[in-house]
């Protein structure tokens, strides 16, 4: 019997595409050998009203902050939206905070490591992003930034975190998280599936 687990995907305007559609990607294709699926994937936002993506695609959000189910996987995507303008939300910055108390696994992908950061859960831990933006991460305190690296888990006994890469680095840690949560041959389905080279 496969536990499904619920994968919410944080959305905002000016998010970068392949940040949130890489892992809507490969955690919408793990499944097992019967086809069923690890995992539901939802997009959420803070409103419901359609998202004005990087280069102007339009994404509409399944839920906002206030009606979305329980999230197991916390996915934060990143772009110039996360760290010019969610980084300034507060309203988003507490929503996070909230689910990562809750979430089995939280993944951020590209600059969504800045909100984490914003949010005070990178303190004391390791963490990567893009590599344009490990200055500015590493201008928050007490975050041990690694570069040159697809992505870091930092995960302890109390919080499963990974933080990615830029932009393509988010399907890499993506099947990461597919196997840290099921195995590495359900991971490796879904890596040939996609024709994506984990080597």
């Amino acid at each position: 019997m496969i536990t499904l687990r619920t994968v919410g995907i944080l959305l905002f305007n000016e998010v970068e595409v392949l940040d949130f559609a890489g892992p809507f990607e490969v955690f919408s294709l793990a499944e097992n050998d019967s086809s069923d699926k690890h995992f539901n994937v939802i997009t959420i936002a803070e409103q419901t009203d359609p998202i004005a993506a990087r280069n102007g695609l339009t994404v509409i959000p399944d839920y906002s902050f206030a009606d979305h189910p329980d999230i197991d996987v916390l996915v934060i995507p990143g772009g110039h939206g996360a760290e010019k303008i969610e980084i300034n939300n507060q309203v988003t910055i507490e929503w996070i905070v909230s689910q990562a108390k809750v979430a089995e696994l939280t993944l951020s992908v590209c600059t969504g490591a800045l909100l984490l950061a914003k949010a005070g859960l990178l303190a004391g831990k390791s963490a990567t992003t893009h590599w344009m933006d490990l200055d500015h991460l590493a201008s928050y305190p007490n975050i041990d930034v690694i570069s040159n690296t697809r992505y870091v888990d930092a995960s302890d006994e109390i919080t499963k975190l990974v933080t990615s890469a830029g932009i393509s680095a988010g399907i890499h840690a993506s099947l990461y998280c597919v196997e840290k949560l099921i195995d590495s041959q359900i991971m490796q389905a879904t890596a040939k599936r996609m024709e994506f080279d984990i080597d």
